[in-house]
């Protein structure tokens, strides 16, 4: 008998190479992986759950690709090589917070969201009564510089007043409002006309309040009947976008959009096919089930020790018959009917 070949032991796939990159804070890399902003990955790393090869990080600490980072013992893919971020507009109507944890359990726009690596981030909020545009990004540094007042980003409105603005109260939006908060002003107010009752202006402004565009208008006198965001920075709403559709911007529109903010233009993430054909094309999401946003930065819940204990198993002889143990006999099959049969 031939003596049958040595096999060699199965051995394990190696890992690929990683580059050698130099080392790069921790909490900018949970911030890219869509964990949170930047100080509140400082704040998780502060907590103590984040560990770096086993020891708990410290704030301030970098990380190579060769380390092992967890999170509450789950480990981590940090992206040390950028990634084009994702950017979606979506077309909000009236009746949808912009919250992430609503203690009411109100409609948000979150729950309409498609599923990402990391999480969705929204650039300025629009209150309950406000349609428009919204944007979404995986990139905090992209909407930082949306959101950020020393940036002063643009932002367009579509308003309609009950009643009609006179020019002096059109100088005085203007010139600037006193709110309880501080004064407020236009950039530019165009009167865009209207009937009856209604009329509708263009207002634009280098802020975003809560419900500034409103209370400046209160404050002399005129009621706000419908308000709408039609641009944002150099994002305008696309008219081909109905209410309550998204859509996602291509590769080279967000590579345009970065070379704006001033940020650094990472390789585009890869995609299936359909993806890519779904880029640039507008769609009505799947509105998902209330689930906990937060659940990758929640503390984990601590373990109960009052569990009841299993159930004894009754031998089937000593088994008590009740009638609620009494089941109708199963419906036969239609084989066994026929079995013997000639």
């Amino acid at each position: 008998m031939a003596r049958p070949f040595k096999q060699s032991p199965a051995t394990r796939p190696s890992r690929p190479s990683t580059p050698d990159l130099p080392p790069q804070r921790l909490h900018k890399l949970l911030a890219l992986a869509g964990l949170g902003s930047r100080r509140d990955m400082e704040e998780l790393i502060a907590s103590g759950r984040v560990t770096i090869n086993g020891e708990v990080a410290q704030v301030g600490a970098a990380v190579t690709p060769n380390d092992v980072v967890k999170l509450d013992r789950r480990i981590l893919r940090l992206p040390f090589e950028a990634e084009l971020p994702r950017v979606l507009l979506y077309h909000k109507p009236e009746g949808e917070i912009v919250s992430q944890d609503d203690p009411e359990k109100r409609a948000t726009v979150f729950d309409k969201l498609p599923r990402v690596r990391g999480r969705w981030v929204a650039i300025g909020r629009l209150d309950i009564n406000t349609s428009g545009l919204l944007i979404f990004t995986t990139s905090g540094d992209l909407a930082n510089h949306f959101m950020h007042p020393r940036y002063e980003v643009e932002r367009e409105y579509a308003v309609r007043l009950m009643g009609e603005l006179t020019e002096g109260q059109m100088l005085q939006l203007k010139e600037g409002i006193e709110l309880e908060d501080g004064l407020a002003g236009f950039d530019n107010i165009q009167d865009k006309g209207g009937e009856g009752a209604n009329h509708w202006y263009e207002v634009s402004l280098r802020e975003g309040r809560n419900r500034e565009v409103r209370r400046m208008f209160e404050a002399i006198g005129l009621m706000v009947s419908r308000l709408m965001r039609v641009r944002f920075g150099p994002i305008s709403l696309p008219s081909r976008l109905k209410r309550g559709q998204m859509l996602e911007l291509p590769p080279q529109e967000v590579a345009e959009l970065l070379e704006w903010a001033g940020l650094p233009v990472a390789r585009a993430q890869q995609r299936t096919q359909k993806e890519k054909e779904s880029l640039g094309k507008t769609f009505r999401p799947k509105e998902r089930k209330p689930e906990s946003r937060a659940k990758t930065l929640a503390a984990p819940a601590a373990k109960t020790t009052d569990r009841k204990p299993p159930a004894r198993k009754v031998p089937a002889a000593k088994r008590r018959v009740t009638g609620e143990n009494l089941a109708p006999p199963a419906q036969q099959k239609r084989s066994d009917r026929n079995r013997g049969r000639g």
